[in-house]
């Protein structure tokens, strides 16, 4: 076992300390799953850290493979910071989460996957490891409703060069984290017809996907090909 591999196994064995030691202490799980308010609060009590916070939040939410409503995050990020800081904060946060997630997936290997992502996700897309495309990818962070975060895990598992992930999730997510921010700051700011709208928006994508699911990964999979 080499230096670099002591290092990262350090390092992950820390965050996992640290994060852990964070939740419990703050009992930060239960806003999770109660009143959307309770976690407005929790992040503005951090006042003038709260921004920080938040992207912390936004990165935890990916290394827990989206145990967490990413969606509920995404609107607050836009409920509080407003349309652009909200998708900016939230950009950073997920592009963190989404760096160390394929990072520990490449480090540790399939054991350690199996332990963070259900057994249901990884045996449905599991052929994703088969074609390995950044294409691919991009189709799959593009599709509302996929299992984003444990998108990264299995991707680390892949041959796909790590820049070339970060580049791929980052721009992948975007429009979608973009549309949440308005969400949230529509909602704050009571402009309720542009709520109306972006939910709209997001139902009618949701459900092209959905039912063009297997369409897009064929697609994918003879692009690669």
């Amino acid at each position: 076992m080499n230096n670099r591999t002591v290092l990262k196994i350090f390092l992950f064995v820390l965050v996992i300390i640290v994060g852990s030691g964070f939740v419990l202490h703050y009992k930060f799980y239960l806003y999770f799953t109660s009143d959307k308010e309770q976690l407005v609060e929790f992040i503005k009590s951090f006042h003038p850290f709260d921004d920080i916070i938040f992207i912390a939040i936004q990165i935890f939410q990916v290394l827990v493979a989206g145990a967490l409503p990413a969606e509920i995050t995404g609107f607050i990020g836009g409920y509080l910071y407003g349309s652009v800081l909200g998708a900016i904060y939230s950009t950073i946060g997920l592009s963190i989460g989404s760096w160390l997630a394929f990072l520990l997936a490449r480090t540790f290997g399939l054991p350690f996957v199996r332990k963070v992502v259900k057994a249901s996700i990884l045996e449905t897309y599991d052929h994703f490891m088969d074609v390995q495309g950044p294409f691919v990818a991009f189709i799959l962070f593009l599709i509302p409703g996929f299992p984003k975060a444990a998108l990264c895990y299995i991707i680390g598992l892949s041959q796909i060069n790590i820049w070339m992930f970060i580049v791929v999730s980052t721009i992948g997510r975007l429009f979608g984290t973009v549309l949440l921010s308005l969400s949230g700051s529509s909602a704050k700011n009571n402009q309720y017809a542009i709520l109306i709208v972006i939910i709209g928006i997001i139902a009618v994508l949701f459900l092209w996907a959905y039912f063009n699911r297997d369409k897009l990964m064929k697609m994918a999979k003879h692009r690669k090909e």
